[in-house]
């Protein structure tokens, strides 16, 4: 079955083509981070335009590495939760219109569904092996899953605040960084930093809690920062050192507290594979460190190449030839959500 994905659950529109014989045959991704920059970050509306200018020429792209045209396509498959109504309202009406006029079926997957089963993209490692478990970590969401099977997830905990992508973009945006300032910290920590430097807190930092917390993370930066009288731009090379630092020790807490929940959820579970996935699982040091603890501990992490980490439609093609061969579809009466959680579908 060959699918067409379409993806535009926030800042990113993307579309792609999977086929269950061949694997992927496309994966095409238009970024809005330069149109996003000037404001520090995502303007729905923004987003939701720039979506509708991009979905027609990204997806003949898309068609058109794949080899193929829509005749050929038998599935659509198209973000339909959770993010920002607007860009996923822009996708899923597309989608629609695609299916109608085609007289495909489509179904609407769950952008964390999608994360989920990214790992089965990268041809080149071999894929999990259900039961696993799964770590998203991004902009928007930071949660631990247990997978079972294809649409089978029970969530074992979740952030109760920020994400882990959003307070390392929040935290950028204090120290003066260019946005996003998860990738910016990341950047500016591969040049140098002491990540012990300065001391932050981990929430719920006991064993019987898998859920997180980075909002006091968050406030003890702000804390730190008004203590030592700073204020961005660091123009002088001394604050530019406290930079570094702060930003290495930030870091640092963030990738401690992802890697201790994960390991506790190990232990609790008895589960040998760990996923990683969502656009932190980019991050250099966080890979690092799970790295390190893979060897030491004997259990098998595996993470997509960065394509497939940050939002992409080839998982949501994936996601949708797996549910679309198990007889599932939706109807034109699907609507967009902005807060749906997986283990509810």
């Amino acid at each position: 079955m060959v699918v067409l994905g379409i993806e535009s659950s926030c800042d990113e529109t993307a579309a792609a083509v999977y086929d269950s014989e061949k694997g992927i045959l496309s994966s095409i991704i238009s970024s809005q981070i330069q149109d996003h920059a000037p404001f520090g970050g995502v303007i729905p509306e923004l987003a939701a335009r720039k979506h509708i200018e991009a979905l027609i020429p990204v997806t003949e792209e898309a068609l058109r590495q794949a080899g193929i045209t829509l005749d050929v396509v038998e599935g659509i498959a198209v973000t339909f939760a959770p993010g920002l109504v607007g860009a996923l309202l822009t996708g899923l009406s597309f989608a629609k219109a695609l299916a109608w006029t085609l007289g495909r079926p489509f179904v609407g997957i769950h952008h964390l569904e999608g994360h989920l089963l990214s790992p089965f993209l990268d041809t080149e490692v071999p894929p999990p092996r259900f039961p696993f478990l799964g770590l998203i970590v991004s902009g928007g969401h930071t949660s631990l899953y247990k997978i079972t099977d294809y649409g089978r997830y029970e969530l074992l905990g979740k952030t109760v605040d920020d994400a882990a992508g959003e307070a390392l973009d929040k935290a950028g945006k204090l120290l003066g960084l260019p946005y996003p300032g998860g990738i910016a910290i990341d950047k500016l920590t591969q040049e140098g930093g002491n990540p012990r430097a300065y001391k932050f807190p981990i929430g719920f930092p006991q064993r019987d809690n898998l859920n997180f917390s980075f909002s006091g993370l968050k406030t003890a930066l702000v804390y730190t920062v008004k203590k030592m009288a700073l204020t961005p731009p660091f123009n002088q090379p001394i604050h530019d050192k406290i930079r570094r630092d702060l930003c290495a020790s930030f870091q640092e807490t963030i990738v401690k507290a992802l890697v201790r929940k994960s390991l506790f959820a190990l232990e609790e579970t008895g589960l040998k594979e760990l996923v990683v996935t969502g656009g932190v699982a980019a991050n250099h040091r966080l890979r690092q460190v799970l790295e390190k603890k893979s060897k030491k501990t004997g259990i098998r992490v595996i993470i997509p190449p960065v394509n497939y980490c940050t939002d992409n439609a080839a998982m949501i093609a994936l996601a949708g030839l797996k549910r679309l061969e198990r007889g599932q579809k939706d109807t034109f009466s699907l609507n967009a959500i902005s807060r749906l959680p997986l283990e509810s579908l």
